[in-house]
C-alpha cells in the first residue's frame, strides 16, 4: 500500500510539474505583448521588429511542430522532456540578460522550437501516467496550466515588468523552469514511449482526424478573427478603466469552462467538441451583434467559456481517433491550432480595416458556425470504419 501511495504522489507530481510547464511556456511566448514599448526603448529597435518576438513564435512553432514530432519519436520521453525544460530554462535567460535584438530573437525562435515539441510530446507522456479512462481528464489538468497563463501569468508579468523592467518577468520564468525541469528529469520514469498507452489512440479513424483537423482550423480561424481585436471591441463599448475586468471575465470564465469540460469530455467527446464549438459561435456573433452593456459582459463569459476549452477537446479527440502515434496527431493539431491563430488575425485585420470592429466578430462567428456544421457532419463524412492502431498487447 505505501508503494501504490508512493507511486500515486510521484504520477500526480509528475502531472502537476507538466502543467506548471505548460503555465511557463504560455506566459513566456506572451509576455512580449505588454512589455512592447519597454523592450523597444531599451533595445532601441522599432516597435514593429518587437512584435515579432511573438508573431516569429508562433509561426515557428506552427512550422516545426510535425517534423520535430516526427524525428524524437523514439527517444526517451524523460529525456526529451528534460531537454525542452532546459532550452526553455536557458533561452529565456539569454534573451532576459542580452542587450542585442537579434540575440533576442535566437532566444525566443529556440524557446518556440521546443514549445512546439512540449505540446506534441508532453500529453502522452501525462496520460500515459494514469488510466486510459481519465485520458480527458488529465488533458484538462494541463490545460488549466496553460489558460492560467493568460489569466495570470501574462497580466502578473506584465505588471512586474512595468515597475521593475522588463527583463525580470523573463528571469523569473526561466527559474520556474529549472525547478520544473528538476522534477520531471528525478520523477518521470525512462521507458520507450510506444510502450505507453498514451502513444495510441483508442479508435483510430485517418477521416475522423482529417475532420478534426479541418473543425479545429476553422474555429480557430474563426475565434482570432475576432479575438485579436476585443481590446478595440471592449474599449469601443466601456469605460477604458472596465476593460481589464471585462478581460478578466473571459479569463475566469475559460478557467471554469475547462475544469466543467474536462469532467465530461471522456464520456461525451464528440457533444463537447459540438458545444464548445457552437457556444464560440453563438458568443462572437453576439459580440459582434448586441452593444448592451450586460449582453458584453454575459457574452464575454460565454466566449471564455466555451473557445478557451476548444484546445482541451481537440487535443482530447486526437486521443480517441488519431490514426498513427498521438504524439504525430498532437503535433498536427498544434500546428493547425497555430496557423488558425495567424490566419484569424490577418483576416480580422482585413475585416476591421473595411468594415469596423464589429464585423471582425460577426465574421468570426460565421466561421465558427461552419466548424461546427463540419463537426456535427463528422459520421456523415467519415462512416463508421475504424482503423486498428498497432499499440502494444496489454
Amino acid at each position: 500500500m505505501a508503494g501504490t501511495t508512493t507511486d500515486g504522489v510521484r504520477r500526480v507530481t509528475v502531472l502537476l510539474a507538466l502543467a506548471l510547464s505548460a503555465f511557463l511556456f504560455n506566459t513566456t511566448e506572451n509576455l512580449p505583448i505588454g512589455l512592447l514599448p519597454l523592450i523597444a526603448a531599451d533595445l532601441d529597435v522599432p516597435l514593429p521588429w518587437v512584435g515579432w518576438l511573438v508573431g516569429g513564435y508562433g509561426l515557428a512553432v506552427a512550422a516545426v511542430s510535425l517534423p520535430l514530432a516526427r524525428w524524437t519519436r523514439d527517444v526517451p520521453r524523460r529525456w526529451l522532456l528534460g531537454g525542452v525544460l532546459a532550452v526553455l530554462a536557458g533561452a529565456t535567460l539569454v534573451g532576459a540578460l542580452t542587450g542585442a535584438y537579434p540575440v533576442l530573437l535566437g532566444a525566443r525562435i529556440a524557446t518556440a522550437v521546443a514549445q512546439a515539441l512540449f505540446w506534441a510530446v508532453t500529453a502522452p507522456v501525462a496520460v500515459g501516467l494514469f488510466s486510459p479512462t481519465v485520458r480527458g481528464r488529465v488533458v484538462a489538468v494541463m490545460s488549466v496550466g496553460g489558460s492560467l497563463a493568460t489569466v495570470a501569468g501574462v497580466p502578473a508579468g506584465t505588471w512586474l515588468g512595468q515597475h521593475d523592467g522588463w527583463r525580470l518577468p523573463f528571469l523569473l520564468v526561466a527559474a520556474a523552469a529549472l525547478v520544473t525541469l528538476l522534477l520531471v528529469v528525478a520523477l518521470l520514469p525512462t521507458t520507450a514511449p510506444e510502450r505507453s498507452h498514451g502513444a495510441y489512440a483508442q479508435a483510430p479513424h485517418a477521416g475522423r482526424f482529417a475532420v478534426l483537423l479541418v473543425v479545429t482550423a476553422v474555429s480557430v480561424t474563426g475565434m482570432f478573427t475576432g479575438f485579436t481585436y476585443v481590446t478595440q471591441l471592449v474599449a469601443g463599448r466601456s469605460a477604458v478603466t472596465a476593460v481589464g475586468a471585462l478581460l478578466a471575465v473571459f479569463g475566469v470564465a475559460g478557467i471554469a469552462g475547462v475544469a466543467l469540460v474536462g469532467r465530461v469530455v471522456d464520456r461525451r467527446p464528440r457533444a463537447a467538441l459540438a458545444v464548445t464549438v457552437g457556444g464560440q459561435a453563438l458568443a462572437l456573433l453576439g459580440l459582434g451583434l448586441f452593444t448592451a452593456p450586460g449582453a458584453l459582459v454575459v457574452l464575454l463569459a460565454v466566449l471564455g467559456a466555451t473557445a478557451v476549452p476548444v484546445f482541451l477537446v481537440t487535443q482530447t479527440r486526437v486521443f480517441q481517433v488519431s490514426p498513427g502515434r498521438t504524439e504525430l496527431g498532437l503535433a498536427s493539431n498544434s500546428a493547425t491550432f497555430n496557423v488558425g491563430i495567424a490566419a484569424g488575425a490577418l483576416l480580422g485585420g482585413q475585416v476591421l480595416s473595411r468594415l469596423g470592429v464589429a464585423a471582425t466578430f460577426v465574421t468570426g462567428g460565421l466561421l465558427t458556425a461552419v466548424a461546427l456544421a463540419v463537426a456535427l457532419a463528422e459520421p456523415a463524412l467519415t462512416g463508421r470504419r475504424t482503423v486498428h492502431s498497432a499499440a502494444p498487447a496489454r
